[in-house]
């Protein structure tokens, strides 16, 4: 564990701090946003701007254009907001979205079609195996099944997808199966189970604490640091499946020092506050089975009908992650918390999806406050809108050192199967013998990347 030991005092795990990476941690630096010598006169100029600064930007377009609406995402190479806008007969919002700093794109699914799409599927196709989440890039409902979903299945989710109307869905197959990542091995331990630590929080309460995924909430009450080790932390609330994949765990002792940070070995992430994800957005998980994994996020509000039931209001990514991540922390390279990884299918040698519980939404379930105290919300960041030079004062580059010599993909961490967990959170008890030095790895290696 990359947890810091206090004298006399039980010290908090550091979020994702669960092992040392075989590949562990370049996070590159943004270059510095910027108006590129825009004046406020050219109003017809798309704002440049960090990802993370594109949801306070998209939310306020949102109101100003509403029904014309239809969803945004941020354009990396540009840093740029683009807007999606359903003109109609007002061509008058095209230049209010131009003047507000996006960069506009005329389409035809409105966010309200599309919503109702949504609705279709849930009503007509809730299978296991199967999400959908809107595609702004697409200006589509992305509607993706896994390997289980064959026959009279999938039938009866491609008549759906027909049933909505040309243009509106798309279907994608993937190779794995939907499935909960939850395993037995390092990180936090409940018996035969095994998790990672999303972000330490303070409860409602002024109590230290952290969140995980829900399922691993409901899987067990009681967890420790160490495998076979005494309990150090109670699930207080758990919720998975329904409105979301999260949960809230107390440390029995009060005293308990919880930093806010993400552990990558021999060194830290500080996490400042909560901030909603954006579709195209770059983000950074940390788990205890594979380390880090980077990744884009590729749709918001996302449906996943696991094997145990159905979840919804998750981020959809191209991140990969393995049984044992379940819970560990979706975050950005300036600090930022974004999500709790849910599941999904692949692995980090073939690749995959995988879902996240937004931070924002557990927070405020729970009662919770994350950093200074902002967790709740994002909304109100100094500069948000503006997203101009300097502001990216708070990242971190990280890299240059090994953070251990370990290969994290399961044949080093103690002979563990980590693909065994299939069933989802229901079936956790297959790896109680997994990895107990996962994280005591002294590699002297440079050059460092992502596992993904």
């Amino acid at each position: 564990m990359s947890h810091q030991r206090i004298p006399k005092r039980k010290a908090a795990i550091a979020a994702g701090g669960v092992v040392a990476l075989g590949a562990a941690a370049i996070l590159l630096p943004n270059a510095n946003a910027s108006q590129d010598g825009a004046s406020d006169d050219v109003a017809a100029a798309p704002k440049t701007l960090r990802a993370t600064d594109a949801p306070d930007l998209a939310s306020r377009l949102a109101g100003l254009l509403g029904d014309a609406f239809a969803g945004s995402y941020y354009d990396s190479e540009s840093r740029q907001l683009v807007v999606n806008v359903v003109p109609g007969d007002d061509n008058n919002v095209i230049v209010r979205a131009e003047k507000a700093g996006a960069a506009v794109r005329e389409v035809d699914n409105s966010m309200t079609e599309l919503e109702a799409g949504a609705r279709t599927l849930k009503a007509q196709a809730t299978i296991p195996g199967t999400s959908w989440a809107v595609d702004p890039r697409t200006n589509k409902i992305l509607v993706t099944a896994d390997s289980t979903v064959t026959g009279d299945r999938w039938n009866r989710l491609e008549s759906t997808v027909r049933s909505l109307g040309s243009g509106m869905a798309t279907i994608r197959k993937s190779a794995g199966t939907f499935k909960t990542f939850a395993s037995g091995g390092d990180a936090i331990f409940a018996g035969g189970s095994r998790c990672s630590l999303g972000f330490n929080v303070t409860a409602g309460d002024g109590a230290p604490a952290f969140l995980t995924a829900g399922h691993c909430g409901v899987a067990a009450e009681q967890w420790s640091d160490a495998q076979g080790g005494q309990p150090i932390a109670t699930v207080g609330q758990a919720v998975f499946p329904g409105e979301g994949d999260f949960a809230l765990v107390t440390y029995d002792d009060p005293a308990t020092e919880a930093p806010s940070e993400v552990g990558l070995g021999d060194r830290t992430v500080p996490i400042t506050e909560a901030a909603e994800a954006t579709v195209g957005q770059e983000v950074f998980r940390m788990g205890s089975t594979t380390g880090l994994a980077d990744g884009q996020v590729l749709g918001l509000n996302a449906t996943v009908n696991y094997p145990e039931g159905t979840v919804t209001g998750l981020i959809q990514t191209d991140v990969c992650a393995e049984p044992g991540d379940s819970g560990g922390s979706l975050f950005t390279q300036d600090g930022l918390a974004i999500g709790l990884t849910s599941g999904g299918s692949g692995d980090c040698t073939a690749g995959g999806e995988t879902f996240f519980q937004p931070v924002t939404t557990a927070l405020e379930a729970v009662g919770a406050t994350l950093g200074a105290g902002e967790g709740a919300g994002a909304g109100d960041r100094a500069g948000g809108e503006e997203a101009g030079a300097g502001e990216e004062a708070g990242g971190q580059e990280i890299g240059g050192e090994e953070a251990g010599g370990q290969d994290v993909g399961g044949e080093e961490a103690g002979g563990q199967d980590v693909g065994g967990a299939e069933a989802g959170a229901g079936d956790q008890a297959s790896g109680e013998e997994a990895g107990e030095g996962a994280g005591d790895g002294s590699g002297d290696g440079s050059g460092l990347t992502p596992t993904h």
